[in-house]
């Protein structure tokens, strides 16, 4: 799978395409918003699914009107899949969550299927393990691609630092558990993919970050 991160919402939230060159069967993790430019980006592509890491607004606000967008131009269906339903109250209230923020153009998601801890997805012949990794949010999951020694992990870690952990459903003790459980198992050359920022490895967030250590 070849990955392409798009930056959406004025979060600068980091979407993920991932594209089988050979076959131009697609996926696409976390579409925050911005969802006529990620219709133009897929252009040519077949898209077999939407991933949800977790239920904040700028990660899934674009999702439904990327699903809408999609069916209009390929015949098979797109479903959306992830996260853990234990965000399903944050996917309710992706509206509410943006207007604070002041975007008025993102929407609330309904998953087909919500996704659970050991669980394995199979697309375009490359297999992700869901991994659920709380405490920025109760439902958080991260995808794991072993083949590709890739990890999608949305907002749980980022280069030298980790996700934020202080809402009143947060739990920070609770997210370096998940960490280290989920993520710091994986071997070093891992490629790191988070909502924000720039990707890292596996082996620099063991050593060098100040959160884990």
């Amino acid at each position: 799978m070849r990955a392409r991160t798009v930056k959406v919402t004025p979060l600068r939230q980091n979407c993920t395409v991932l594209e089988n060159p050979e076959t131009g069967q697609a996926l696409v993790v976390d579409p925050g918003g911005d969802a006529p430019e990620l219709l133009k980006i897929l252009d040519g592509m077949t898209v077999e699914a939407i991933l949800l890491t977790h239920g904040h607004f700028d990660h899934v606000g674009g999702a439904d009107a990327l699903r809408e967008g999609l069916a209009r131009r390929q015949t098979t269906p797109v479903c959306i899949i992830g996260p853990d339903r234990r965000d399903e109250f944050l996917l309710n209230s992706v509206t509410d969550q943006a207007q604070a923020f002041g975007l008025f153009d993102l929407h609330n998601a309904h998953p087909d299927h919500f996704v659970v801890d050991g669980e394995i997805l199979e697309f375009s012949g490359a297999r992700f393990e869901v991994a659920h990794c709380p405490g920025h949010t109760p439902g958080h999951v991260v995808f794991i691609c072993h083949e590709d020694k890739l990890a999608i992990v949305g907002d749980t870690l980022f280069r030298g630092v980790v996700g934020r952990s202080d809402f009143a459903y947060g739990d920070h003790q609770g997210l370096i558990a998940g960490i280290k459980r989920t993520l710091l198992s994986l071997p070093d050359d891992y490629i790191v993919l988070p909502g924000h920022g720039l990707p890292t490895m596996i082996g620099e967030e063991r050593q060098n970050n100040p959160f884990l250590n």
